[in-house]
């Protein structure tokens, strides 16, 4: 009975885990349209604002006191600045579409992140990596290149209309990965999650006091969108720790390769953008290169 009772809770923490896989797919999508009501800045300060709420209330506000100064520091400092690029490439975005590509670009993250733990902690791995990396790169140039597929001039063109978006999302891709990696080294087990999502919501009240951010409409509709933001960012990431903790590892990491399609497909449904078959074929190439990175670092 014992067995079968932490099999159950295994199986269930699991579920958890998957939801939160769906929840951040979700992110990407329903940030765009909490912009389009409460601006880029505004926008994401409120996002933030709420899921700490959530946060707070779910997973709790951490004793800092027993975390180590280095990684209080330092990983508040990647987390806020990747959480900065994420939230303000999406609402920087010139339409719906490059919103969608933005996000794409940012989901090179575990690419970089399996690089930089081969380069930085010693992480063995065999030769995949190298097409694993090639084809989660071509992805994005099949992304970005429009509907003729991999086009370098359609490409420099598509990031030329809107650099700082297609910028940021890049930079923050590799600063998540930078973030992961120095969570593994120097946090001693400790999340500080909730903290970090105060941080980065008061880093952008101040840019949004200090350098306007424009004028907030609300409606019920906007308040709406704003409240499945929040919950979206703040119980996935809850969700993620259940998972991690207490589910099957190998199937969560597994599963989470396949989000950028995920997300894709539903901020196109949320944003009610059409998005051509070469998009999706630069998009499951990305998933491809990625699943190949991981299987390139998983070993016998």
């Amino acid at each position: 009975m014992a067995s079968l009772r932490i099999s159950a809770n295994r199986t269930r923490a699991t579920a958890i885990g998957l939801l939160a896989i769906l929840l951040w797919g979700s992110i990407v999508g329903l940030i765009r349209g909490v912009s389009e009501s409460f601006g880029p800045t505004g926008g994401a300060a409120m996002i933030y604002t709420v899921a700490s709420a959530i946060l707070a209330f779910t997973v709790g506000f951490p004793r800092l006191a027993e975390f180590p100064r280095r990684y209080l520091i330092w990983g508040s400092t990647l987390f806020v600045a990747y959480e900065l690029c994420l939230a303000l490439s999406i609402g920087y975005a010139n339409t719906g579409r490059q919103a969608i590509e933005v996000g794409m670009v940012n989901y090179l993250w575990p690419t970089f992140t399996m690089m930089a733990a081969i380069l930085f902690n010693n992480q063995r791995a065999n030769l995949l990596i190298l097409p694993g990396v090639a084809m989660s790169l071509t992805g994005i140039g099949w992304v970005l290149g429009g509907d003729q597929g991999l086009d370098v001039p359609a490409m420099a063109e598509n990031i030329r209309d809107n650099p700082l978006s297609y910028g940021l999302a890049f930079t923050g891709a590799l600063l998540w990965a930078a973030y992961s990696i120095l969570t593994v080294r120097i946090a001693r087990g400790r999340n500080g999650i909730t903290l970090f999502f105060m941080l980065t919501a008061a880093v952008l009240w101040a840019k949004y006091l200090l350098m306007g951010g424009g004028a907030m409409e609300f409606s019920p509709r906007s308040v709406v969108i704003l409240l499945m933001a929040a919950s979206a960012m703040g119980f996935g990431y809850a969700a993620w720790n259940v998972g991690i903790l207490h589910g099957n590892v190998t199937v969560l990491v597994g599963a989470s390769h396949f989000t950028p399609v995920l997300s894709a497909a539903l901020a196109a449904l949320v944003l009610r953008t059409s998005l051509p078959l070469s998009f999706w074929q630069g998009a499951a190439m990305v998933c491809a290169g990625s699943i190949l990175c991981w299987v390139a670092t998983r070993g016998r």
